[in-house]
């Protein structure tokens, strides 16, 4: 079994654990319920390193480009993204107006790939689905998946660059 090294993390999966329990199994015999709670929390922990390898992909991916010129070392993909609405981030309208634009030109990337390609790389990286539950939704192998998201991954980079996006 995993172990999550951050306590803030290790919390925030017990936490989560604990809910999934109670709402789910609120009615289960309490005799049921140690076991239950151990295979919830083992499936949270899992969740969660998949939830980091995912974010760590795409920070990988698109970090590229930022990097065009080694001079800004403290580039920070995170920080060209837009804030959530509901943040106490100040908005400054230029740069909400360029990274709407931003978001535009990826959705109609998006939209231009092949639609098993778009399919594969919507349930793996926007769904959060693993190879085989991807694989398993699309009704292919695998090895299926990983070549659609490969293609669509390359495809949607020389799309944003050909557009001359920056991230």
């Amino acid at each position: 079994m995993f172990a999550v090294r951050d306590e803030d993390a290790a919390l925030d999966v017990v936490q989560d654990a604990m809910l999934k329990l109670t709402e789910k199994y609120a009615a289960k015999p309490l005799a049921e319920l140690p076991m239950l709670f151990q295979r919830i929390l083992q499936n949270t922990i899992h969740d969660h390193f998949r939830r980091q390898k995912v974010r760590s992909t795409w920070t990988t991916l698109l970090s590229a480009f930022g990097q065009k010129d080694d001079k800004d070392d403290d580039f920070d993909l995170l920080e060209t993204l837009p804030a959530r609405s509901d943040s106490n981030t100040a908005a400054d309208p230029a740069r909400q107006l360029e990274q709407g634009q931003i978001v535009a030109i990826i959705e109609q990337a998006l939209a231009r790939l092949p639609a098993r390609q778009r399919q594969a790389f919507l349930l793996r990286y926007w769904e959060e689905l693993d190879v085989a539950e991807a694989a398993t939704a699309m009704g292919c192998s695998q090895g299926s998946v990983k070549t659609h998201c490969s293609r669509a991954v390359h495809a949607l980079a020389e799309a944003l660059k050909a557009k001359g996006v920056s991230l």
